[in-house]
């Protein structure tokens, strides 16, 4: 055999070796990860979706997602995600702005719990001020868009007086308000309107019926107590008060506690109607004979 023929051969059974291990290394070492690689393009492949469907579907569920809002937005309520506690101390600022300046409101927040598949913000809510505005507080609470609750309530009535020394009949309150919020967003919509917050006026159940304190004549209007009827004419009344001071008044005019509610021409007299405390007077004026 001559010398080229030997390095063919040699040539040829390197061939065969390297190609009988590349064989193994192939189909015995590595052909888990072959069948890995396959399954993972196969699934690629099979989600494969075209532009078009692609849009259409987008459009589909941004359409869906507007009717889910819509449907959110139209319930009275709504539990919000994630709400930061700091957002109520905003809240009742927003509502106690409106009121009047003797109306004071302390806020403390309390705690943070768990109720059912929702958390609970807790604040403690004292201070005091005219019944409608407390009202107001209690209302702005419970009828708010985002979800919250007055738990616990206690009243009094209270007694002030201002600089001018007029009598304030006051209800102080203390209350617990809680906050609801969800850990995701399925139960409030992405834009939400609050409610109209803004309650009507209510009687004061607080308000003495019968009063001790009477307020002072700061504007220094006619004292009728004591006072005389000193002249009749088409423009109205003259009467003078126990201090001397004469006033003109005609029907509807206020006189101090109350106010002049006929002139009688015929009969020479003037009437009026007082509330003194809750008790209310009729006094009775008339020219003298003599006059």
């Amino acid at each position: 055999m001559n010398k080229k023929l030997r390095s063919t051969l040699g040539l040829l059974a390197l061939l065969i070796i390297i190609l009988v291990v590349g064989g193994i290394y192939l189909f015995v070492f590595q052909s888990g990860g072959i069948s890995e690689r396959q399954e993972k393009l196969d699934e690629l492949n099979a989600n494969v979706y075209d532009p078009e469907e692609l849009s259409a579907r987008f459009l589909s569920l941004e359409r869906r997602s507007a009717e889910l809002d819509s449907i959110l937005s139209a319930r009275k309520f709504n539990i919000p995600q994630e709400v930061a506690s700091i957002k109520f101390y905003n809240f009742m600022n927003n509502i106690i702005s409106n009121f009047s300046h003797t109306t004071q409101v302390n806020v403390e927040y309390i705690d943070m719990i768990r109720d059912k598949e929702f958390f609970v913000h807790q604040y403690r809510l004292t201070g005091s001020g005219y019944f409608n505005d407390v009202y107001g507080i209690i209302y702005a609470i419970e009828q708010s868009k985002e979800l919250k609750k007055v738990t616990q309530l206690s009243l009094g009535n209270l007694i002030r007086t201002d600089k001018d020394g007029v009598p304030l009949f006051l209800v102080s309150f203390e209350l617990t308000a809680q906050v609801y919020y969800s850990a995701d967003s399925r139960f409030a919509p992405a834009a939400s309107l609050e409610n109209n917050l803004v309650s009507g006026p209510l009687y004061d159940a607080f308000y003495p019926l019968i009063r001790n304190e009477i307020p002072p004549n700061v504007d220094e209007l006619l004292d009728v107590q004591g006072a005389k009827l000193l002249a009749l004419i088409p423009e109205g009344a003259f009467v003078a008060d126990t201090k001397g001071n004469t006033y003109l008044v005609w029907e509807g005019e206020q006189v101090y506690l109350g106010y002049l509610t006929k002139i009688d021409y015929d009969n020479n007299s003037v009437s009026f109607i007082l509330n003194k405390g809750g008790i209310i007077e009729k006094v009775n004026l008339e020219l003298d004979k003599y006059q």
